[in-house]
């Protein structure tokens, strides 16, 4: 259960969707006065080596992240939401070269306020003393929780949070089919004890049909509870499976994810409608790249 590695995949275009709809998001939510609690259910190890044995071994970030900054050379401005993703990376980097990538909880952790709290929840024992030892440099004291808990159940001792205002991220691996159904009883809970918190889940878009189910079961559960919710989706290749020289099957990898949101901020859909085509244009991988935004509630 635990082969799942982050790094791996680290700063690919799954990371700049769900991280570039994170940072809109807690923008927004950090403008009110009142104390935030974020709540993510799979932290990893938080910060990532993009020139690690790790990184290096896929590649991932080289159609992700590495496609946004310098040397490469973009031919118009990014749109404000993509641009402040691309900022955040950049504040964990010197001079033109993006060697680190930062992990959600790292991302979060820079956009909360000192009132505000931070609770990360890590299984794997090597992501977690990865976690634990980065999360000790940021010198931040009692506002970042490291907890070696299963996320989907930890995060119910924390809802309602003190203050009444939560985010919530929930970006499992997926590599066990019992994720997605568990995914939406984490959210189906979570609304029952704290309606008014945002929740936001990322998924992957394979050809499973646990994965095509989720976002239709979560609109569902979101409408019947009177909730709002967005669903942004990008695509960076095709999902076929194509045949190599050597007669084997090649399989494309990741061809595109989600972020699914209940009770998303009222100014998320602005923000994303121009950096979605953007991403799906500088991330493309063929002529199938696409992206989808909508919402309702």
């Amino acid at each position: 259960m635990f082969s799942y590695r982050h790094a791996f995949h680290a700063g690919n275009h799954a990371d700049v969707l769900k991280h570039t709809v994170l940072i809109a998001t807690l923008q927004h939510l950090t403008q009110k006065d009142a104390a935030l609690t974020v709540l993510d259910t799979h932290a990893g190890a938080g910060l990532f080596r993009l020139d690690g044995d790790y990184a290096a071994t896929s590649g991932e970030a080289g159609d992700g992240i590495l496609r946004l900054v310098p040397p490469a050379v973009l031919k118009e401005p990014l749109a404000p939401a993509l641009q402040a993703y691309v900022d955040m990376v950049g504040a964990f980097n010197q001079g033109n070269v993006t060697r680190v990538y930062p992990g959600s909880p790292f991302i979060t952790q820079r956009l909360l306020r000192d009132r505000d709290k931070l609770k990360v929840f890590e299984l794997h024992p090597t992501d977690l003393r990865a976690l634990a030892g980065n999360v000790a440099q940021l010198e931040a004291g009692r506002q970042v929780a490291v907890l070696h808990e299963d996320g989907f159940e930890g995060i119910k001792k924390f809802l309602p949070p003190p203050a009444r205002r939560a985010l919530v991220l929930c970006d499992p691996s997926y590599e066990i089919k019992s994720d997605y159904g568990r995914v939406l009883d984490m959210a189906a809970d979570s609304l029952k004890r704290f309606a008014t918190g945002t929740y936001a889940v990322w998924y992957p878009i394979i050809p499973r049909p646990e994965a095509h189910d989720l976002p239709r079961r979560l609109k569902t559960l979101a409408t019947k509870a009177g909730k709002s919710w967005l669903h942004a989706t990008l695509t960076v290749k095709s999902s076929k499976v194509t045949g190599a020289a050597d007669g084997q099957a090649r399989r494309p990898g990741l061809p595109a994810s989600g972020m699914f949101l209940i009770n998303p901020p009222f100014t998320l859909k602005a923000a994303l409608k121009p950096a979605l085509p953007q991403m799906a244009e500088l991330l493309a991988q063929d002529h199938h790249a696409s992206h989808t935004l909508e919402s309702g509630g």
